[in-house]
């Protein structure tokens, strides 16, 4: 008989009720994506497994205190956190990477290189603290598709497997993502390029 895997939000429950192996049990799970999602932004082993680690000691310590409510989506809280010591990361050492261009996303071709003038930079940032508050303003589950995609890079697969919805239904919420966006952008009359 198969064995039943132990969902996420149990092991965090034991784990906070001083089960120190379901940790462990956590991050067997989901090493192989976390990583490799760190690794696919910083391309270099050392410093992603610094990363790596980061990000645990963040999840033990917000997980000791009490303060996780995440409601069973353990998977994509650890990747924002990730995602957070990465741009932290770029941020210390004055590199922040270019995105992936796509027709799609054009809209978030906004982040800045080296060569940017300090006016331009502020620009560009402002623009990124314009678009993660524009963001805020989706419906949840839009906001959810989108931040997966965009932030953390997730396939359509992979978001549909985290929140447990079909593929398509995922393609849609970011399908009305993107519409709800332009028409806030429009509506403020936000210019996104500089």
């Amino acid at each position: 008989m198969a064995t039943v895997q132990t969902p996420d939000a149990l092991l965090v429950k034991n784990y906070v009720a001083g089960d120190e192996g379901a940790l462990a049990t956590l991050i067997n799970r989901h090493e192989s994506k976390i990583y490799g999602f760190i690794y696919s932004k910083i391309a270099d082993r050392d410093v992603s497994d610094d990363i790596f680690q980061d990000t645990f000691i963040k999840v033990i310590k917000t997980l000791k205190s009490n303060s996780y409510n995440e409601e069973g989506k353990f998977l994509p809280w650890v990747m924002r956190i990730a995602h957070n010591l990465i741009i932290d990361h770029f941020r210390k050492n004055k590199k922040m990477p270019m995105y992936r261009e796509t027709e799609e996303f054009s809209i978030f071709s906004v982040m800045t290189d080296n060569s940017m003038t300090i006016e331009n930079r502020m620009i560009s940032e402002q623009v990124e603290n314009d678009l993660k508050r524009l963001i805020e303003e989706l419906p949840n589950d839009q906001k959810e598709v989108l931040v997966m995609r965009i932030y953390q890079d997730l396939s359509f697969k992979e978001i549909s497997e985290l929140t447990g919805v079909s593929i398509n239904t995922a393609l849609g919420r970011m399908r009305y993502a993107l519409m709800n966006l332009r028409k806030v952008i429009d509506k403020h009359q936000i210019i996104l390029t500089n």
